[in-house]
This record gives C-alpha cells, structure tokens and sequence, in this order.
C-alpha cells in the first residue's frame, strides 16, 4: 500500500496503521534508513495515543525478536507480519511473503515521489498486488489498484 502524504504527516498516519495492525494480531517492522528519525518515532510511539503507548523497541536490543513494532532498518526479525517503508526504504527478500508493506512517502519531495513510482513499477513487476492512496482531496482515497498477477 502506497501512501503519496501531502497534508498529513508521517506520524499521523502511523497513529493509523499501527493501531490497526496490532488489533489485528500481526506485529510490525518500522524501516528507515535514518536513525534520527527513528529515534523521534521511539519518543513518539512511548506517549501516543495519549490513552496508553505503541509497544515497540528499536532494532538492535535483546528483545527485537519479541517486539510488536520493531524500529529499524534490517530485515523484520520480529516475526512480523507488515513493514513500514519509511525515508525511502526499500524491501528487503523474505518481505514479499508478509501480510502487508506499508510505502509511505512526501509527496511534496520529488525525489521521494520518483522512488515510490520506481518501487511500485518493481513490485507490480513482480507480480504482487499494490495500491495507491492519496490524499489531494483532503480524505484518503485509492486512486489505482494493481491485482497480483
């Protein structure tokens, strides 16, 4: 799932999809090559939502393979079921058989745009199924739709 973000940010559609993946049982990789930016997700997801936390831990502890949400930027040792690609994070092999991978990306950064079109050009390539989400109209809506091939 491909989210093109022009009006919210990063953060805010985490407070989104990570609430939801963990309702539903999977556990979740969190990838970003920037690890200033994981380290604000870190702070962050200990104090949002304001009525408990986002338990999570950052790669590279004792407990990565335990965590609900791993914060990192290798590959989902944490048995999860969806990875976040964050700051133009890519796919590592073993990725395509999970659940769900998250693209989100500024959709105000050209660069960024040109990644995600490169990254959804690969995956479809490869036959897996992919959406895009976009925002433009002030609400998310799917505006494309690829079925695995």
């Amino acid at each position: 799932m491909f989210y093109h973000l022009t009006r919210s940010g990063t953060e805010e559609v985490l407070s989104l999809i990570l609430p939801r993946a963990l309702a539903a049982g999977w556990r979740v990789m969190l990838r970003s090559p920037d690890p200033a930016r994981l380290e604000r997700l870190d702070a962050q997801l200990w104090t949002e939502p304001e009525d408990g936390f986002v338990p999570h831990g950052l790669q590279g502890g004792d407990w990565d393979s335990e965590q609900p949400v791993l914060l990192g930027s290798g590959a989902a040792v944490n048995g999860a079921q969806g990875v976040v690609l964050l700051d133009g994070a890519v796919p590592l092999p073993g990725d395509e058989g999970l659940e769900r991978l998250w693209v989100l990306f500024d959709g105000n950064d050209t660069a960024a745009v040109q990644a995600a079109r490169g990254l959804w050009t690969h995956l479809i390539g490869q036959g897996m199924a992919a959406q895009y989400w976009s925002e433009d109209q002030g609400r998310w809506a799917m505006k494309a739709e690829k079925k695995p091939s």
